[in-house]
């Protein structure tokens, strides 16, 4: 069974107490962590957490201030590439047909989009850019597929048929990013992206083999591999999508959706999102250590749990 890294056992164990009785005897004894534990994380690092952790077989969950809402940033892009891949599904978008852009498409990080601009290519089907969007975070990437399904209002009608009534999106990229407290432009809650998610790994929202197409987008993305992917199992299958705000006066956003395939049961879908209590990007290296100590809460939780 997975267990706590001896640095999280003790930061949990200084704060137990504070955290009740309960929240103390499960650290003592190794036990599998409650919401207590994730609350001690948050206490331990400083900030706003929110976690949302789903058993996909079972639906129970896990979760600290699930039902806050936090600033999407790119997590939105696997709700984008899902939306694409859903889209072409239905015939309603042509997966090998170009998609132009150019120069004045153009906003910071874009790393595919730029290369193909530099090697003369000037149009994407709309699978390449939903791969590009979601396995490297491309901006321009996603800017051009938002277009295409008819802007953020229209994205967000599709997550709302699928049962999302939370997450929104309403800006572009980079603009997406700048959310203010109390503003709920470009949020979602931790709880209802888990859910989400999990009725585009778990359920019939895409046919197989556009699921599969996910799953595999997922894995081969390396954006997050010293976030939450970084403390799970490393039997685990296991893929995410990142998302990280920097910006004038606002705390740093660092979060992290991923899902993981235990071997033998059903997904374990993991949404955390992080409001640092500094701001920089000299800073962000540092903020990431909770991720890792998150995942090993989760997968101890979930171990613990007999499979559906």
């Amino acid at each position: 069974m997975t267990t706590l890294h001896r640095r999280d056992i003790l930061k949990l164990f200084l704060l137990a107490p504070a955290l009740g009785p309960g929240a103390c005897a499960a650290v003592r004894s190794g036990a599998v962590p409650s919401s207590a534990a994730l609350a001690a994380l948050e206490k331990a690092h400083g900030g706003r957490l929110g976690v949302c952790v789903l058993d996909t077989g079972t639906r129970a969950m896990l979760h600290w201030r699930g039902d806050e809402r936090f600033a999407l940033c790119s997590t939105f892009k696997l709700l984008l590439a899902a939306s694409v891949l859903q889209a072409i599904g239905r015939g309603e978008l042509d997966a090998g047909a170009g998609i132009g852009f150019g120069e004045t498409d153009l906003v910071p990080h874009a790393p595919v989009v730029e290369a193909n601009l530099r090697a003369g290519i000037t149009q994407m089907t709309a699978l390449e850019l939903a791969e590009a969007a979601q396995t490297t975070s491309d901006n321009v990437a996603a800017n051009l597929l938002i277009r295409a399904l008819g802007g953020p209002d229209a994205l967000t009608a599709g997550w709302r048929a699928r049962g999302d009534a939370i997450s929104r999106l309403d800006r572009w990229e980079p603009e997406l990013n700048e959310v203010a407290p109390g503003d709920h432009r470009d949020t979602t809650t931790p709880c209802a992206m888990a859910r989400h998610v999990a009725t585009l790994v778990g359920g019939d929202m895409l046919a197989p083999g556009l699921r599969g197409l996910l799953r595999r987008w997922l894995v081969d993305t390396r954006t997050g591999l010293g976030r939450l992917r970084a403390g799970l199992p490393p039997a685990w299958e296991a893929g995410d999508k990142t998302g990280t705000g920097v910006g004038t006066g606002l705390p740093n956003r660092l979060n992290d959706v991923a899902v993981a395939w235990p071997p033998g049961r059903a997904p374990l879908v993991i949404a955390a999102y992080y409001e640092a209590p500094q701001s920089g990007f000299g800073r962000l290296r540092e903020q990431e250590a909770v991720f890792p100590a998150i995942a090993r809460i989760a997968a101890a939780w979930a171990q613990a749990r007999p499979p559906r």
